[in-house]
């Protein structure tokens, strides 16, 4: 089992910045992709951005290419996703989340943590 908390969402003015942390605690946390996803109201959850086991390896979607970078540290079991240049359209809940996969389908993710609320308002 993987225990994973989110923190760090909040309300912030559109071209703002936000960073969000994820602290893990179970299995040995550097053998996980950690991946962040966010889901929409009325939209299906999408990937944002993962790393495999260590910052050396990540991968984002094309929509924060540029504007969101995902960070680890092995030794404190935390993964944080610091997201500059927010946009009206990135108003979303974000999930972490913890994969012995290299994957960005979230049905590859067996543990999530609850969700943090990110709202960018003009």
């Amino acid at each position: 089992q993987v225990q994973l908390v989110e923190s760090g969402g909040g309300l912030v003015q559109a071209g703002g910045s936000l960073r969000l942390s994820c602290a893990a605690s179970g299995r040995t946390f550097s053998n996980y992709s950690m991946g962040w996803f966010r889901q929409a109201p009325g939209k299906e959850r999408e990937f944002v951005a993962m790393n495999w086991r260590s910052d050396t390896m990540t991968f984002y979607a094309d929509f924060v290419k540029g504007r969101f970078t995902i960070s680890r540290d092995n030794a404190k079991n935390t993964v944080d996703l610091q997201m500059n240049s927010l946009k009206l359209e990135d108003t979303a809940v974000y999930y972490c989340a913890a994969s012995p996969r290299y994957s960005i389908k979230p049905s590859d993710y067996a543990y999530w943590g609850q969700g943090t609320q990110v709202t960018i308002s003009s």
